[in-house]
């Protein structure tokens, strides 16, 4: 047995030792000559056990030692590359950005959030109202997503994301439940809880002053209208990271959204490469804009009555032909096929149309048809059963565009609407694949010009070719303009802080 002296948890035999060499003397005493061989091997067997006992202790002595100090150096990588939904190589260099610390669970209250807004809108106040519920340390209900806009989609969130994902990719972050809890829903059914929309591009410590307040003495505090209530700039490292986690890891599609999406991936792989062509020309977009250049005048009077007839579009007079010219306007269909042209893009080429019913049809997508023959969408490439769950969704529908751009070869948004910049940030996020950035203040110029006959098509097209060099999703910083945020670099449309080495500097434009 092993007599452990002192502090050092070594094994000491010297008494054992001591023992069993009187033992052998007396032992020699007694017995005759004849014995000596026999009692030497004794004495022989005793000192090489003694030796193996302490050889023993002192190994095991230092494998505890070293298990104190030693374990297995496991990847700490924040957002793990089985997690992401389709065909995605994450980029080597987000291996060295570590996680945001994980939560200590204290719950200050419940926090319910409407998102107001399409799908894209919605996306990023999402990500934005779980930030701020995790650093209220606030338990977060489930988001309610906006039923009452233009598309009246009547989807909830588990109709588009994957709930149960959400809730369990972020469970060391923040507590995120379905519902309250059964002894709260009679304090809404009330009307006691107290519900506001938050201020604009607000920092955290907004959040911290006003709604954690708010949070502690009402308990359910209920958030509307929360798309841009974060700033895009000046906030921690930590802040910017975990939004980029829920979008880019916890926000994932239902499996039946994502498997449609592979399917139409599948289908246009098989032909080749594919440029996905985001036509931001539908009714909604033109009557909210005001934008009515290539419209009859029929056209222009149902444009302009819808806008009067939703009370939250707030700019009812607008001046369409200075809005287009401020480069404010998405491109029509015909503007959009002489730039396409213009960049070299291949007469051939797949071109997948992700948008909705395109306002004037068959007319205004005309000369887009003849120019390039092989364009697609999702209703030409999928039997109306594969499409009957989602086509009366307009999230959904949109969810399924979503995911073929990603996968895109080329993605061009005709304008920087939420879905161009989510899509066009989760790109770049995904390696900086090619998205080009239309100039559209300098392209209408142009296109005015060439249809003026005042620039022959070769100088129209290298002027757009050469404007366009450097407008592909290449790194860069958000361009940070103070006190004006709305005119900033959107945080979603290029989260740089997820994207590059933080000990790597970026241009910045």
């Amino acid at each position: 047995m092993c007599r452990v002296k002192g502090n050092d948890g070594k094994c000491d035999h010297r008494e054992d030792c001591e023992m069993g060499f009187m033992f052998s003397s007396e032992v020699m005493g007694e017995k005759s000559k004849s014995s000596v061989v026999f009692r030497r091997r004794i004495i022989k067997l005793w000192l090489i056990r003694v030796m193996s006992f302490t050889l023993l202790c002192a190994c095991v002595g230092q494998i505890l030692t070293l298990g104190t100090v030693w374990r297995p150096r496991l990847p700490t990588v924040w957002l793990s590359h089985s997690e992401v939904p389709l065909r995605i190589e994450l980029p080597s260099d987000l291996a060295k950005v570590a996680s945001p610390p994980k939560r200590v669970y204290k719950n200050n209250g419940f926090l319910m959030v409407s998102c107001n807004g399409g799908l894209n809108q919605m996306r990023a106040a999402i990500c934005d109202m779980v930030t701020i519920a995790r650093y209220l340390n606030a338990t977060l209900i489930v988001p309610q997503l906006d039923k009452t806009s233009f598309w009246a989609d009547s989807s909830d969130f588990h109709d588009i994301f994957d709930v149960d994902h959400f809730i369990t990719s972020l469970k060391d972050e923040v507590r995120i439940l379905k519902e309250l809890p059964p002894g709260l829903k009679g304090r809404v059914k009330n009307g006691k809880l107290k519900s506001l929309q938050p201020v604009s591009w607000s920092n955290m410590s907004y959040y911290y002053k006003e709604i954690l307040p708010l949070l502690k003495k009402k308990k359910v505090v209920h958030l509307s209208r929360t798309d841009a209530r974060m700033a895009n700039n000046g906030l921690p490292l930590e802040i910017q990271k975990l939004r980029c986690q829920v979008n880019f890891k916890a926000l994932r599609f239902t499996s039946q959204i994502e498997e449609l999406g592979r399917k139409v991936v599948r289908i246009l792989r098989e032909k080749g490469p594919f440029l996905v062509l985001h036509l931001r020309y539908e009714m909604d977009m033109l009557a909210f804009s005001g934008c009515t250049h290539g419209c009859n005048s029929m056209e222009v009077e149902e444009l302009t009555k819808l806008r009067y007839d939703y009370p939250w579009w707030k700019d009812k007079v607008i001046n369409s032909k200075m809005k287009r010219l401020s480069g404010l306007c998405p491109l029509t269909p015909e503007e959009t096929t002489l730039v396409l042209k213009a960049l070299g893009i291949d007469r051939n080429v797949q071109i997948y149309i992700a948008a909705g019913k395109i306002y004037g049809g068959k007319r205004r997508m005309q000369s887009l048809v003849e120019a390039f023959p092989n364009l697609v969408t999702k209703d030409t490439l999928l039997e109306p059963s594969e499409l009957s769950f989602i086509k009366n969704h307009s999230s959904q529908m949109a969810a399924l565009d979503y995911l073929v751009s990603l996968e895109s070869d080329i993605f061009v948004p005709t304008y920087d609407g939420n879905m161009a910049k989510v899509v066009e940030g989760h790109r770049r996020f995904l390696g900086h694949k090619d998205t080009i950035l239309l100039d559209r203040k300098l392209l209408v110029s142009l296109i005015d010009r060439y249809n003026n006959r005042s620039l022959s098509w070769d100088d129209f097209s290298l002027d757009v070719k050469k404007s366009h060099e450097n407008r592909m999703g290449s790194p860069t910083k958000r361009v940070i303009i103070p006190d004006k945020p709305k005119e900033e670099d959107y945080f979603y449309a290029n989260p740089y802080e997820c994207l590059e080495p933080l000990d790597e500097p970026l241009r910045s434009t």
